[in-house]
């Protein structure tokens, strides 16, 4: 009997471990993906690979820092809705366990972008430190949480390049923080109208009101599309393809952008990015499409 309950709880465990690991959250790493499509480097082989590659240490990475947070944010987690039933905070895995499994992990990712490139194991380094920092305190700072988060997904897009070789565009940066303040400014805006709490479960939460955020997305929705549009239609970027063409990819964009505050403002949604582009139907089909148009516009001869 002894052996059974011991075996049930080890499986028991461990799957408890895989839902910390928020496999769900790996959408997230496929930023790593978007210098191989806009440096017209699609077709050939062994850069493909790498960035699969850097896109599984990725995965490892963000696994380790989602383990960390699940154990720092325990205590507080206990208070919340819908974050009571993580497995750390509900006590189905033991903190020893997470915090073992994120060493493992973290190191994981560490040898395997190094073994990769030693820039872009930095990369993998910073992002580590940033996650870690900001679960430990940064989470806490107004405005500071939402930026660290938008840097999280630069790191990744970043990474993408260097782990290809190819230079770091400045309107990839551009783009890809503006998307990224996007999606985080409009997780604050869920959590603060989920929690009535919002001061015991996170202080910065407590700074932030419903009419701020909606001012801040507001911003932050025009600067995105149109430093997009301009990024389409600039004249280096004519050059690098030799046509206008990715201007055609704008309304993509935008209807990307229009769906997801709609699933914002009219569902109050916006808590999971990575889940609304799982489960919500137009949403992905906007995102499949625009990925593809891309990738065949950029491949085009000249």
């Amino acid at each position: 009997m002894t052996s059974q309950d011991g075996s049930g709880t080890s499986r028991t465990q461990f799957r408890a471990l895989l839902a910390c690991l928020r496999p769900e959250q790996w959408t997230k790493n496929l930023l790593v993906f978007a210098a191989l499509i806009f440096a017209q480097k699609l077709l050939v082989v062994g850069l493909v690979l790498r960035a699969v590659a850097a896109f599984v240490v990725f995965c490892a990475a963000s696994s380790a820092c989602y383990l960390v947070n699940d154990v720092l944010d325990a205590p507080r987690d206990r208070s919340h809705p819908a974050k009571c039933r993580r497995p750390v905070a509900s006590g189905e895995l033991p903190a020893t366990v997470a915090l073992v499994a994120a060493a493992a992990l973290a190191i994981a990712a560490m040898v395997g972008g190094l073994v990769l490139s030693v820039r872009f194991g930095g990369v993998v380094a910073a992002y580590l430190v940033l996650q870690i920092a900001y679960s430990l305190f940064l989470k806490h700072e107004v405005i500071l949480d939402v930026l660290c988060i938008a840097a999280g997904f630069l790191l990744r897009a970043s990474g993408g390049a260097v782990v290809i070789e190819v230079e770091i565009s400045n309107w990839l940066v551009i783009c890809a923080g503006l998307l990224s303040l996007f999606l985080a400014l409009a997780k604050r805006r869920h959590e603060l109208l989920q929690l009535e709490g919002a001061v015991n479960h996170r202080r910065a939460l407590a700074e932030y009101s419903p009419q701020l955020l909606d001012q801040m997305i507001a911003v932050v929705t025009a600067s995105t599309l149109v430093a997009y549009s301009l990024y389409t239609m600039a004249p280096e970027t004519v050059t690098k393809f030799g046509h206008d063409h990715l201007k055609l990819t704008i309304p993509f964009v935008l209807f990307g952008i229009f769906r997801y505050l709609y699933l914002v403002y009219s569902k109050e949604q916006g808590g999971s990015p990575s889940q609304h582009l799982l489960t919500d139907r137009p949403l992905l089909i906007d995102v499949f499409l625009f990925a593809v148009v891309s990738a065949w516009i950029v491949s085009r001869p000249h």
